[in-house]
């Protein structure tokens, strides 16, 4: 079962306006502005760029908008249609799998900067449902074997729980969406354009079904913003970033799905491509990531699985050969490993560790605790270790 938002916000509300103003404010990815709030906070970071009290590269990055954004407009428009904007400040955000853009970018790799935040449409938890995602993408102008194969993948893959992500286009995408619902699984569409926006037309029904469906449409973009021919490429880093591998199903030589892999790969993502026929143009790219060393050769959805780690995940596996840990999910998975037997550690330890955010730490431990996962004890939190039943 994937985690269903209830309460996740923590970002106040001067916060959250902060936000808004500041993903609108500059063309993503905007990595000077990225650092500049990295370094004032978001409330002093958007004051100074309405004052243009800033570094020369936010100003460049914000210039032609910082006196015309309505930040309070966007919020309300959002709230109007069961929108939400998810901001690094709440529980939400989906901080690990981020953490490979910024990273990247730390070593100078350009254009792939995280988001400052993202504008979300549906039920399910963000955070939850990317730390255990694969992208299926693929080229527009696909070939029945394109389709067939992203659908089939795709329905397999959302039958093991494990989310997916694309990019809601006609051709591959839009299939490996059908493919996830027909599961009954959970999907989610990064959008070149707000998430009120429906974009291709063609596929509004189906955008409508993921969110009524349980999944969810995401956008860094403000709402109205239509899309661009720039913005897809930029989206293509979401896709990229917000899951553990991609696969790319039928793709050419030069395509979008191709820039998705590329950008996966400079994050330190898997990237999976399948074979196509030896004489089809479109399944030129996907031979070319083989080749190249770029890409690794699936044929089956359980090279999929194995290729990006996620064995185990959705599986009816004996229930001798269960552990009692299979029972948590991925957040609480990672702060039980992050804890140790024999001596406590900090809340703020095992967040760093974990790589999951101290406040969503500080809900967990009392939850591991009741299950007798962990233990409370005058040196901080320690592990309970248990074992398989035999």
């Amino acid at each position: 079962m994937t985690a269903v938002v209830e309460d996740q916000t923590a970002a106040t509300d001067s916060e959250r306006l902060a936000r808004a103003y500041l993903l609108g404010v500059a063309e993503p990815p905007a990595p000077h502005l990225l650092a500049f709030v990295g370094e004032r906070g978001p409330i002093e970071a958007a004051a100074r760029v309405r004052a243009k009290d800033c570094p020369d590269g936010v100003l460049r990055e914000t210039a032609a908008r910082y006196k015309t954004l309505n930040a309070e407009l966007h919020l309300e428009s959002a709230a109007k249609s069961g929108d939400r904007l998810v901001v690094p400040e709440d529980h939400e955000w989906p901080a690990w799998p981020l953490l490979s853009m910024a990273v990247a970018t730390g070593r100078g790799v350009k254009d792939v900067a995280a988001p400052l935040g993202l504008w979300v449409r549906g039920r399910v938890n963000l955070a939850e449902v990317s730390t255990r995602a694969v992208a299926v993408v693929g080229a527009r102008n696909a070939t029945p074997y394109g389709e067939s194969n992203a659908l089939e993948f795709a329905y397999f893959l959302a039958g093991r729980q494990i989310p997916v992500f694309s990019g809601a286009a006609i051709g591959i995408d839009a299939a490996a969406h059908r493919g996830a619902l027909g599961a009954g699984g959970v999907t989610v569409a990064l959008l070149a354009c707000a998430v009120d926006y429906a974009y291709p037309a063609s596929n509004a029904n189906l955008l409508q079904r993921i969110v009524d469906e349980g999944g969810a449409i995401v956008s860094e973009y403000p709402p109205t913003t239509k899309p661009a021919r720039h913005r897809f490429l930029v989206r293509n880093r979401l896709i990229a970033g917000l899951t553990d591998g991609t696969l790319v199903v039928e793709a050419g030589i030069r395509s979008g799905a191709r820039n998705t892999a590329t950008t996966a790969g400079v994050l330190g993502k898997v990237v999976m491509a399948l074979p196509g026929p030896v004489d089809s143009g479109g399944s030129a790219g996907c031979h070319a990531l083989i080749r190249e060393d770029k890409a690794t050769l699936v044929t089956s959805v359980d090279e999929v699985v194995e290729s990006v780690g996620l064995i185990g995940i959705g599986s009816a596996a004996p229930e001798s050969q269960r552990r009692p840990t299979d029972v948590l999910g991925p957040d609480a998975l990672r702060v039980y490993d992050a804890l140790l037997p024999r001596s406590g550690r900090s809340p703020e330890q095992v967040a760093q560790s974990a790589g999951v955010p101290v406040s969503r730490v500080r809900g967990l431990l009392p939850e591991l605790e009741i299950d007798g996962f962990a233990v409370r004890g005058d040196t901080g939190w320690r592990q309970i270790v248990r074992r398989a039943a035999r």
